[in-house]
């Protein structure tokens, strides 16, 4: 069956950078044709998109936009988010998903703080 691992959250200070993984298995087709995505729940608030990426596009939230960064390995089935000048606004749970289930990650904590 499929499965999303997602990995990389930390406590990091404002202004610094942290990189998620998310491997993916289970898959039925080539791994580069899927789109994926990452999305992120704060507390309290809607679990929003923050970047998505599919072959030949990448799309960013206007929030993340210039300072984060969506990747992907498909020797490796895994799909990177890099995270810079992060802020406070930017802690919350990140979750990689792949829209064709929908099937989810089970989330990584990022937390930015002094």
């Amino acid at each position: 069956q499929v499965q999303l691992v997602d990995s990389g959250g930390d406590l990091v200070q404002p202004g610094g950078s942290l990189r998620l993984s998310c491997v993916a298995s289970g898959f039925t087709f080539d791994f580069k044709s899927y789109d994926m995505r990452w999305y992120r729940q704060a507390p309290g608030l809607e679990r929003e998109l923050v970047a998505r990426i599919g072959p030949g596009y990448v799309n960013y939230a206007d929030s993340v936009q210039g300072r984060f960064s969506i990747s992907r390995d498909n020797t490796k089935n895994t799909v990177y988010l890099q995270m810079n000048r992060l802020k406070s606004e930017d802690t919350a749970v990140y979750y990689c998903m792949a829209p064709h289930g929908p099937y989810w990650g089970q989330g990584t904590q990022v937390t930015v703080s002094s």
